[in-house]
């Protein structure tokens, strides 16, 4: 009988002006951002989405210090790029999707086809889409610069508030 691998992910709060996100980070990284206002209920549920034998632990050791340090800083405009690692947790096809989509340099946008092109599937423009539906690692892996045809706001787990919001920071909405 094999013994199960336990997997701590450490999660806080951070509150800042009109922004309440969890966050939460594993022995590899950044795992988790959440959306604006969703509340602990997201973070569980992505929790069982990704893994069942994960563990939600209330940091209270300072595991998630620099990503809320990070996160403070750029939701008050002064901070342009993450230098976290990131712990994805996804297909081979959704983490190109993923890394391509974290390239999308500050203040810039992308198109879900543009993504396509990127990872070499250009026809695979509804798979880029579910893809970055399921990126755990909102603002950090910057989905929201991922704009339909015309730059139309499209789909975003946090909302298109949050996707504006977000937007309207970088000076791009």
């Amino acid at each position: 009988m094999t013994a199960q691998k336990i997997i701590n992910w450490y999660y806080t709060n951070l509150k800042l002006n009109n922004w309440d996100l969890y966050v939460a980070v594993s022995d590899q990284g950044v795992t988790f951002i959440g959306s604006n206002h969703k509340g602990f209920g997201e973070l569980e549920y992505w929790q069982k989405k990704k893994e069942p034998n994960i563990t939600l632990i209330t940091d209270q050791i300072g595991k998630t210090t620099e990503v809320v340090t990070q996160l403070t800083e750029y939701l008050a405009g002064k901070r342009t790029k993450f230098t976290l690692r990131f712990d994805f947790n996804g297909t081979p096809f959704q983490q190109k999707v993923w890394e391509a989509v974290a390239k999308t340099p500050y203040g810039t946008t992308t198109s879900y086809s543009d993504i396509a092109q990127k990872v070499g599937h250009p026809r695979a423009v509804r798979a880029v889409g579910t893809a970055i539906g399921n990126n755990s690692l909102t603002i950090i892996v910057p989905c929201h610069r991922v704009l339909g045809k015309n730059n139309a706001l499209r789909g975003y787990r946090g909302g298109l508030e949050m996707k504006a919001a977000l937007l309207q920071l970088e000076n791009i909405w």
